[in-house]
């Protein structure tokens, strides 16, 4: 049996490796058929990012039915936007970059200290590090995170919250409390969309305030070939709803979309400070929601996924590097109480349109998700309820 401390599965933090080599190691090199030509590259979007107003949206005028219109086409066409007008103040959006920014440039011993492996060898979620690496051979992505859970706020495990820079916590918890903010606006919008009561059982679903809030920083340091190796592998995200704070200047996010991958361009200047939600949904013309094909695309918003019964679907996506520049960004993950079980909304459930997923524990789902992921391979295929057609 293999020594589960041996050394593959403690690759070196990227931000480390990338300083000292002029090609990436054979770990980080992405399948031959998926890097020929320019595949990495991706393709400019051919029209601008879709951008929603959350004050115009939520208001009680004219002006949120057209809001809201411009919300459906959004979803409709990319399953994400860019929210403006979000309450957030642009110099605490600034600050919070500019920390995390600082903590990736301290030096490693600093850094360690906040380690995600416990006793240099057992993988944890939450802190300093890499993803989980479960095979000898699997693909290892350019980048290095720190990931913790930011909600409930009793549930916080403040020894791997960085102290320093100073500002770092604090920063971070006013920020937590401003996306919280952000979030049940957004989610009241979807409830509205599907024709639901004002939370639509989705809101409820989080549990009794203990749905889990994790705020995941991620480092994309310079990268000498781009053109061989990706900063996350595509993937789609296992939660709720993402809010995503961009590196301002610095490009590195691609869609999928009609098998095709096209860049997202950085925010600024033109909607600079505004948050990227990433939630997907397939519409029809009518004011009613389509089903999704059963198209296999991964574990899209999964949480999301079975509680619209199959109605929401997040798009896929991936992060490419950059020969010349480090890229950073912020992701706020709303999943539902790990311990409660999520299950498709009654009032999305009818004869014609039956449950599609069966129940299941978010944290189990959760540890299924990370197991498959490392694999590339997809989880949401075995809750599906076989309905005979």
């Amino acid at each position: 049996m293999a020594d589960e401390s041996s050394s593959w599965r403690v690759p070196s933090l990227v931000q480390e490796l990338a300083a000292t080599v002029r090609e990436p190691p054979p770990r980080y090199l992405v399948p031959e058929q998926d890097r020929r030509g320019d595949q990495l590259a991706g393709a400019e979007m051919p029209e601008p990012v879709p951008t929603v107003s959350l004050r115009r949206l939520l208001a009680s005028d004219d002006g949120a039915a057209e809001e809201a219109s411009k919300l459906r086409s959004a979803l409709q066409s990319w399953g994400f936007f860019l929210v403006t007008d979000h309450g957030v103040e642009a110099s605490l959006m600034d600050a919070v970059m500019a920390a995390s920014r600082e903590f990736f440039r301290e030096p490693l011993e600093e850094k360690q200290a906040y380690s995600n492996l416990v006793k240099g060898r057992q993988w944890q979620l939450e802190g300093y590090g890499n993803d989980p690496v479960k095979t000898q051979d699997q693909i290892l992505d350019w980048s290095d995170r720190l990931h913790l859970r930011v909600e409930p706020e009793d549930e916080r495990s403040l020894e791997l919250w960085p102290g320093h820079p100073e500002r770092f916590r604090g920063l971070l918890h006013e920020y937590t409390l401003s996306c919280r903010r952000v979030k049940d606006g957004v989610l009241r919008a979807m409830a509205r969309l599907l024709d639901l009561d004002d939370d639509g059982g989705i809101i409820e679903q989080f549990g009794d305030n203990k749905g889990a809030t994790y705020d995941r920083f991620n480092y994309y340091p310079a990268c000498p070939r781009p053109d061989l190796v990706l900063g996350i592998r595509p993937h789609s995200d296992v939660c709720v709803l993402t809010l995503l704070l961009m590196d301002d200047h610095v490009a590195g996010l691609q869609v999928l979309r009609d098998g095709a991958w096209y860049r997202v361009p950085p925010p600024a200047p033109v909607h600079g400070h505004a948050l990227l939600v990433n939630v997907g949904v397939s519409l029809e013309n009518s004011n009613r929601f389509e089903l999704l094909e059963d198209t296999p695309t991964g574990d899209c918003d999964v949480s999301m996924q079975i509680m619209s019964n199959g109605i929401f679907r997040g798009p896929v996506h991936r992060v490419v590097t950059n020969s010349e520049k480090e890229r950073v960004s912020l992701a706020m993950f709303y999943a539902a109480d790990l311990e409660k079980e999520i299950e498709p909304i009654a009032q999305l459930v009818d004869e014609k349109r039956p449950a599609r997923y069966k129940k299941i524990k978010c944290r189990d789902f959760v540890a299924a998700h990370y197991e498959h992921f490392s694999k590339r391979e997809t989880v949401i295929e075995s809750l599906k309820i076989d309905l005979g057609v």
